[in-house]
């Protein structure tokens, strides 16, 4: 039972693999086969926070194209989510990315292998992201848990 309560307990470090510490690794992405800088290398978690900025505000554009003149008053909120919900489905399962991941550099890559994200993994990782809290809980490389859970990572393309 202490390993349980550990795993979640004990911090990014805690997931990783069984005989591994964190001084093992040099730079963050090095056990998943990323580089260290540059195109293929992770995400920086301000670069992550801005691409989620951009889709968030231009998901509220057209939500309030959809709602009309009086988006204030009606479910405007609602309707924002959604509309980035299907964009990130959508954009996400088809391309590897999200627009404000396209503008900032970024794609949505698996760590398994070259294939496509494709729309599963896509669905979940974004049906994780409404929940808001896996994206802010992050494992050693600074995965977030939508990440960790769909074997995908946020690479720099650029």
């Amino acid at each position: 039972m202490a390993r349980i309560t550990g795993s979640w307990l004990s911090g990014p470090s805690a997931a990783l693999p069984d005989g591994a510490d964190e001084t093992t690794q040099s730079f963050r992405g090095e056990r998943l086969g990323l580089q260290a800088e540059g195109p293929g290398s992770l995400a920086s978690t301000g670069r992550r926070l801005a691409a989620l900025m951009i889709d968030w505000v231009s998901s509220a554009g057209v939500a309030a194209l959809i709602i009309g003149d009086n988006f204030f008053e009606g479910p405007f909120s609602t309707f924002t989510l959604l509309v980035w919900f299907v964009v990130g489905v959508a954009t996400v399962s088809l391309f590897s990315f999200t627009p404000g991941q396209l503008f900032l550099g970024m794609q949505v890559a698996r760590v398994d292998g070259p294939a496509r994200v494709g729309f599963v993994r896509a669905l979940v990782r974004q049906a994780l992201l409404v929940f808001v809290v896996p994206g802010t809980i992050t494992d050693i490389d600074g995965r977030g848990m939508q990440d960790r859970a769909t074997g995908t990572a946020l690479i720099r393309t650029r």
